[in-house]
């Protein structure tokens, strides 16, 4: 099927080039790492494989489907984890693994912001949200609250790399605090920087798992 003439790029003429799933998702990356996702959008990533957005439409519906693909990929090169069989062990090993996942992608994170997103994953990007709630349900809990323990878990984990992974580089002046109206805070002053800056994943993680796992 022909391309529209109004859909080509300017200056290409003749049948596109043939354009894998591979290509599109390489691309994809480019443009992500490139503008950041929100600025992606399907006529941008046509140009960029020189493509017409019409032909480009034969592979994707649309940017959510796109960015689906995209994650799904990704989730199929991940490694297989051989996850502990004590379920409360397999739960913060999960957990790590899915912050570890997410860390270096930090951009998808802000795309995995609503509970229906992960609803729409592929087999391969649940195994580690399947090993938190199995682990959950395991040690005790309803399905109701193998939930709320992967959701706890989630919304720590996100936090944790969004926060991390902002450019925003200015820590403020932590010298100029009152002591007489914020005694803590002016007593920490230039260390909170230093302080902020620790991993303190690991250790939230296991005090948060024990606490949902007994409420």
């Amino acid at each position: 099927m022909p391309v529209p003439r109004s859909d080509s790029p300017q200056g290409r003429t003749g049948r596109p080039p043939v354009t894998s799933r591979a290509q599109i998702l390489a691309a994809t990356r480019r443009l992500i790492d490139r503008d950041g996702w929100e600025k992606l959008t399907v006529r941008g990533l046509a140009a960029e494989l020189g493509i017409g957005s019409t032909t480009l439409y034969h592979h994707v519906r649309d940017k959510e489907d796109l960015l689906l693909q995209l994650l799904n990929a990704y989730a199929e090169e991940l490694p297989q984890w051989d996850l502990p069989d004590d379920p409360r062990d397999r739960i913060l090993a999960a957990a790590t693994a899915m912050h570890d996942a997410l860390a270096a992608w930090p951009w998808v994170t802000g795309i995995l912001t609503t509970d229906g997103f992960v609803g729409l994953l592929g087999r391969p990007a649940l195994r580690l949200v399947e090993a938190v709630i199995a682990g959950a349900v395991d040690h005790g809990c309803t399905q109701e609250q193998a939930v709320d323990v992967f959701r706890g878990i989630w919304y720590y984990t996100v936090g944790e790399i969004l926060v991390r992974s902002a450019r925003r580089r200015a820590d403020g002046d932590f010298t100029a605090f009152d002591a007489a109206e914020l005694p803590h805070l002016a007593a920490i002053g230039p260390r909170w920087p230093a302080l902020a800056a620790r991993d303190t994943y690991p250790r939230g993680l296991r005090a948060l798992v024990d606490g949902l796992l007994s409420a």
